[in-house]
């Protein structure tokens, strides 16, 4: 399962050969490419700049953000004590995260943070979300 934020599915769109390497693993397992709904609002602007993007997009599935992803993401944010605009969409990335069927690979530019909003002790670091820097 490979999960991407807004800079993984950047990266990956302009052809970064290490998300391409994770994008080819994945489906090479046959594991599923997964970006949240709120993603698409970091990353889309209208125009020609977007086509990378929406080729890429032609082979993620789009996780909506329901209220029980919306409430876990606040909750994430309650116990990291991270906030603002940006940790909350980085909140909504990590309840989509979190919320998949395990072994989890997220891309994104925010280890820090992603690190602490997917933290879950009481799994094995195997079974944990593997947060890569793209």
């Amino acid at each position: 399962m490979l999960v991407l934020d807004a800079e993984g599915l950047v990266k990956l769109a302009s052809g970064n050969a290490v998300a391409r390497s994770y994008f080819e693993d994945a489906r090479d397992a046959r594991g599923a490419i997964v970006a949240a709904a709120s993603t698409l609002t970091e990353v889309l602007r209208g125009g020609r700049r977007d086509v990378p993007v929406y080729r890429i997009l032609s082979k993620v599935t789009i996780i909506p953000i329901d209220a029980a992803k919306a409430k876990a993401a606040g909750e994430l944010l309650g116990r990291t004590g991270l906030s603002g605009h940006r940790c909350a969409l980085d909140a909504l990335v990590a309840a989509v995260a979190l919320a998949q069927p395990r072994p989890v690979v997220l891309l994104t530019s925010d280890t820090k943070d992603m690190h602490r909003l997917t933290e879950e002790p009481g799994r094995s670091s195997r079974e944990r979300v593997a947060v890569i820097r793209i």
